[in-house]
């Protein structure tokens, strides 16, 4: 997957234009976007606050960083239990 074309902080000020009543098309004109991406983004961000969206992508890493912990601290303990059930 590509590096995205727009910012959240971008994203967010795209939708702050619309609502404060810029038609969809010249919005889609003038920052070079489809109509469906410009829905899609309202879709994703409805009511949510710059300040939000941060926050929301900073737990996002972090429950991808801690995900990963639990898988290789999951993988480790059954190659240590498969190893002590061994008879020896």
């Amino acid at each position: 997957m590509g590096k995205p074309r727009f910012t959240e902080e971008q994203v967010m000020a795209v939708l702050r234009e619309a609502d404060a009543g810029v038609t969809i098309q010249d919005l889609c004109r003038k920052y070079g976007m489809s109509r469906p991406t410009f829905y899609k983004w309202r879709a994703r961000h409805n009511g949510e606050v710059p300040s939000d969206a941060r926050r929301l992508k900073k737990l996002e890493e972090e429950n991808r960083r801690l995900r990963s912990l639990v898988a290789d601290l999951t993988l480790r303990n059954q190659a240590l239990q498969q190893a002590l059930s061994k008879n020896w």
